[in-house]
């Protein structure tokens, strides 16, 4: 298995290791036993804010609401978290100082005065704070290795990240953080004896421990081994720090150990590792460990674009796009950041703007196929299927041969030869696109489906969609396929029984229930019949077949396949569709 199929097992370890870290007294929705002093609406305005997850106004109504009932420890860590997931870590200080003297504990205000001390550069502060409270021995003990590196003691964070290691749990954390240490340090030829150690021995090879590794190995003028990690673990498709790496690399450049600069990064990586953990089962708490990471190394600009999306995930899309923001243009990571912030344009409905961010990214990026690819995709999306065409001409030109999403480039460019109705086109690229990807079942419902809406080819259709039915029976839209392929084949019970399984898979699909309706009447079942196209019609269908479906209704089946037979100057039948 490729690194990148890794980091699930192994967060979901660190996620159960991090049980302790989310015990705290302090739950976002649960009010106190006995409501705040505050005024009873500014109290439940900020509940309700909180419970929204709408940040700003609930860090502005917890902050009134503290006016009145200064040391109300639920008010305090509400009014904490939010401004911590809003990365307001000046408002967020104080209020963790004035958390932690109410004496009640709080792994949120914990974090926050541990960020700010590191941020101050007192380490020794930090250490007295860990050597006073019992916390979570993973992240406590990985806190303790950067704090003694910080404080300049190598020796002592050695012996920290080792004693986190004797543990199993937390073993590949543990070693992953001291290789870190030690390539800061200097000792690169430790980094690169841990980072090489195989899994059986505890070495996770995440993708961030193949990318520290590479660094490590060209630092220490081994180029070419840098290479075959990264080539041996991701094989061809890669992302873009990956990418840019392998570019240097393969052009010779000097390639310094990078990941983290300071203590303080290390401390980023961390807090990084946790949020990313986290963020599956609690995104609201994996926002404040982001917030954590980016307040220590502004520049990380993974947990900006992890930040963003959780943001995104609590629907806070202005924000989310701020977030976005946050990474630079010249930033590997800037494409991915940049195209999440036009998604977030284009599901608010702002297509435009969404386009306008693509095409000045696909402008400043005239060589990169993601970025073309990602300005087609907006293009198809606004039925522009002419200039979206061009894009992906563009972007297949730019996609070396073995690049495994090169099948995908074709099944979308075929998608925008469709909507200009170039069937020849549509057919090249989706037998180009199977002939990459023979198992695809998308492909082959595709490709299947269209033959048989045009009535080409049926036998070939049918058995296409087998396949797809055969490597996803549970997709309606597919089952659905193969009754309509039946149906079209003149075997209207056969097509019955799948199209009756379809509708069960996806009930709530106009297609589908209108195919369904069609297929009962043809088996003289017609009172059913029209009761699927009237569902049909419920379920909002597109206004073509909405047409057809109020004409079936109105004359049945068997009038409207005439009508249409005429007007094609086809002799008249009953049957087909």
């Amino acid at each position: 298995m490729h690194a990148s199929g890794r980091p699930a097992a192994l967060l979901g370890a660190m996620a159960t290791a991090l049980a302790l870290i989310l015990a705290g007294p302090l739950p976002a929705q649960d009010g106190p036993a006995t409501a705040p002093a505050a005024p009873a609406g500014t109290y439940l305005a900020a509940r309700a804010a909180r419970e929204a997850a709408d940040l700003p106004r609930a860090a502005d109504l917890f902050a009134q609401a503290l006016d009145a009932d200064p040391s109300n420890p639920w008010l305090l860590g509400n009014a904490l978290a939010a401004n911590l997931g809003l990365g307001r870590l000046d408002r967020a200080e104080p209020l963790a100082r004035r958390l932690s003297e109410t004496g009640l504990p709080s792994p949120y205000a914990v974090l926050v005065l541990d960020v700010a001390r590191a941020r101050a550069g007192d380490w020794p502060g930090l250490l007295s704070a860990l050597d006073a409270r019992d916390g979570n021995p993973l992240v406590d003990g990985l806190t303790r290795g950067w704090a003694q590196l910080g404080a300049g003691d190598a020796a002592a964070a050695t012996a920290a990240f080792d004693a986190v290691a004797a543990d199993p749990a937390f073993r590949p954390f543990a070693l992953y953080h001291k290789a870190l240490a030690l390539a800061l340090s200097g000792d690169l030829a430790g980094a690169d004896a841990i980072l090489a150690l195989p899994e059986s021995e505890g070495m996770q090879h995440t993708r961030r421990a193949v990318l520290a590794h590479a660094q490590v190995l060209a630092a220490l003028d081994r180029a070419p081994d840098a290479l075959a990690l990264i080539d041996g673990e991701f094989g061809p498709d890669l992302d873009a720090p990956l990418a840019a790496l392998h570019a240097r690399l393969a052009a010779g450049e000097p390639v310094p150990f990078a990941l983290v600069a300071t203590p303080q990064e290390g401390l980023a990586e961390l807090h990084h590792s946790v949020a990313a953990a986290l963020a599956p089962d609690d995104a609201e708490a994996a926002l404040l460990y982001a917030r954590a990471a980016l307040a220590l190394n502004p520049s990380h600009a993974e947990a900006a674009i992890l930040t963003a999306r959780l943001l995104e995930s609590l629907d806070q899309t202005v924000l989310a796009r701020e977030a976005y923001a946050l990474v630079p243009a010249s930033d590997p990571l800037s494409l991915e950041a940049e195209t999440g912030r036009a998604d977030l344009l284009q599901a608010e409905g702002q297509d435009e703007a969404a386009l306008e961010v693509l095409t000045r990214l696909a402008q400043d990026r005239p060589e990169d196929a993601q970025a073309q690819a990602a300005l087609a995709d907006q293009l198809r999306r606004m039925d522009r299927f002419a200039e979206a065409e061009a894009a992906y001409d563009r972007t297949l030109a730019l996609t070396p041969e073995g690049t495994g999403r090169l099948w995908y480039l074709h099944f979308m460019r075929a998608l925008a030869r469709e909507g200009q109705g170039d069937w020849p086109g549509t057919e090249s690229d989706l037998r180009a696109a199977l002939a990459l990807a023979p198992d695809q079942p998308q492909l082959l419902n595709h490709l299947g489906y269209s033959l048989v809406d045009r009535g080409e080819n049926l036998p070939e259709a049918l058995d296409l969609i087998r396949r797809a039915v055969d490597l996803e029976p549970e997709s309606g839209a597919i089952v659905d396929s193969l009754g309509w392929a039946y149906y079209r084949l003149g075997r209207h019970t056969d097509a019955v029984a799948q199209l009756e399984t379809a509708v069960t898979l996806l009930a709530t699909d106009p297609v589908i229930n209108d195919h369904l309706g069609d297929a009962y009447w043809m088996v003289g079942r017609a009172r059913e019949a029209r009761f699927q196209w009237t569902r049909a019609l419920s379920l909002d269908p597109a206004p073509k077949d909405e047409i057809r479906i109020r004409a079936k209704l109105d004359r049945g089946l068997d009038a409207v396949l005439a009508e249409e037979r005429e007007a094609a100057g086809l002799p008249a039948e009953t049957s087909g569709g």
